[in-house]
């Protein structure tokens, strides 16, 4: 069928599979580094117990089969490998049906991870993930001009990501429609980066043209992948440099980065090559009937499960970030629906004293990326994700955020434990475990230029209160599993 593929768009199928398996390399990099004292047989919420409590069909994943650490990371190494291999091109240096396993594998293996993450992998860019790699299944590799119906699935895909987010701010906070919530999110955001200082002091006329800026972007600009060419590649260009604006403004994990990846296939190809001085098109050979049919079932698959995040758009109850289904396929989006005023951080503190007194002295553990030192400049971390450190963020808004799992993080500082203290930055006690682990709360906001200058910290902060007091391993917290 001639309608069927379009050769037009083959250096943008190339360039988005090689850019989404680097963001696949990151996350299962990032598996591999922190799963032992997140999700692992001692982690705070072991997979073990997790699958014990939960069905196969509600979270299904191979290590519903069988678990171990050993397991575990054998499957996390092995998605590394394999998404540097198509990152190198091997999806592209076999046949077709060899790529689409390729790919389907990644997808089985990192919805593994996912259904087994729990709170810690509770973040929408997982679903997205999930979800963009699913629909690189049936993409074709260099051997087949690009299927049509995919092109447009990532349109769809993209089109709700930005505009789910756009609508869930008009709908939510006030400040979203007053203009006026760049006064706040800059310095409230769950991880500044490195420029957030500065993006936080600019203007505050700026600051509203930011937010005037990100509605166009996020509500008419989609509209636009649906148009013709070059009205269509226009407004990808547009989704990326605001993507690339957030980038330099705040640590959002891969959420960006993966934004950008979508937006590259509604680029025109024959577009680029006429401005840039591209290589001449591979020649591509007619797409294998069972290709076809294989694509137009997933086509059917994706039209009919996006019934439910079509209403969920068009509800006043908007969802942001939610799966309809436990395969993680068509997701609704959105983020930052109401806005933080204040910034508070949990600071985690411990001593080795014996007995506690008014005169004991307390030293505070160093997390890689949230806030702690008031003079050390934000970190850039993204695309990285830093689990425990975005967690600490939502532990600061509310306690009901952190109760599964706080209590045991404790225990494991008590413990000295090893696993546990590769997530921090610093351990204040690498000799001996502290006696006792105590945790507190402060009011974090930016310095001022001239604070900064007379003083240089980029933060300063005030007690609020307690978070928890002291607690020892005599007495510890032990977890129901």
């Amino acid at each position: 069928m001639e309608w069927f593929t379009d050769s037009d768009y083959w250096l943008s199928r190339l360039v988005f599979q090689r850019a989404l398996a680097a963001v696949y390399l990151i996350a299962f990099l990032a598996a591999v580094n922190q799963f032992r004292a997140l999700i692992g047989e001692r982690g705070m919420l072991p997979v073990p117990h997790f699958v014990g409590q939960v069905p196969f069909r509600r979270s299904p994943s191979i290590f519903h089969f069988h678990y171990s650490d050993r397991f575990f990371a054998a499957v996390a190494w092995t998605g590394a490998a394999l998404s540097a291999a198509v990152l190198a091109g091997a999806a592209d240096a076999v046949p077709l049906w060899a790529s689409m396993l390729m790919w389907a594998a990644l997808w089985l293996l990192y919805l593994s991870v996912v259904n087994v993450g729990q709170t810690w992998y509770s973040f929408g860019w997982e679903s997205l993930l999930l979800e963009a790699g699913f629909l690189a299944v049936f993409l074709g590799n260099e051997r087949t001009a690009p299927p049509v119906l995919v092109l447009w699935l990532l349109r769809w895909l993209l089109f709700r990501v930005e505009f789910g987010a756009g609508l869930i701010k008009v709908r939510g906070d006030r400040c979203w429609r007053d203009l006026t919530c760049l006064y706040y999110h800059h310095e409230t955001q769950p991880m500044p980066g490195p420029l957030s200082w500065f993006f936080h002091h600019l203007p505050r006329p700026l600051h509203r043209v930011e937010t005037a800026a990100n509605h166009v972007a996020q509500l008419v600009v989609p509209v636009a992948l649906f148009t013709p060419q070059p009205v269509a590649s226009i407004a990808a260009a547009a989704i990326i440099l605001t993507q690339l604006w957030l980038v330099a403004s705040g640590n959002f994990a891969w959420l960006n980065w993966l934004t950008i990846v979508l937006a590259l296939p509604a680029l025109d190809g024959s577009l680029a090559a006429d401005l840039l001085p591209l290589p001449e098109p591979p020649d591509l050979a007619a797409a294998p009937v069972w290709f076809e049919v294989v694509v137009i079932a997933a086509t059917a698959l994706v039209l009919v499960l996006s019934y439910w995040p079509a209403r969920n758009l068009l509800s006043r109850q908007q969802q942001m970030n939610r799966s309809f289904n436990p395969l993680h396929l068509v997701n609704t989006y959105g983020a930052f629906g109401s806005i933080s005023r204040t910034r508070r951080e949990v600071a985690v503190e411990g001593t080795d004293e014996p007995e506690l007194t008014r005169d004991t002295v307390w030293r505070e553990y160093g997390f890689k990326g949230k806030p702690g030192d008031t003079k050390r400049l934000p970190p850039q971390v993204a695309p990285y994700h830093l689990r425990l450190d975005w967690m600490m963020w939502f532990a600061a808004l509310s306690p009901a955020y952190s109760g599964s799992w706080f209590l045991p993080f404790v225990e494991r500082l008590l413990e000295n434990d090893r696993a546990t203290l590769k997530l921090l930055r610093s351990n204040p006690f690498p000799g001996a475990p502290p006696t006792h682990i105590r945790a507190r709360v402060y009011e974090y906001r930016f310095t001022t230029p001239a604070e900064l200058r007379e003083t240089g910290a980029w933060w300063h902060r005030t007690l609020v209160g307690e978070y928890l007091n002291p607690v020892a391993l005599e007495k510890p917290y032990r977890s129901s599993r």
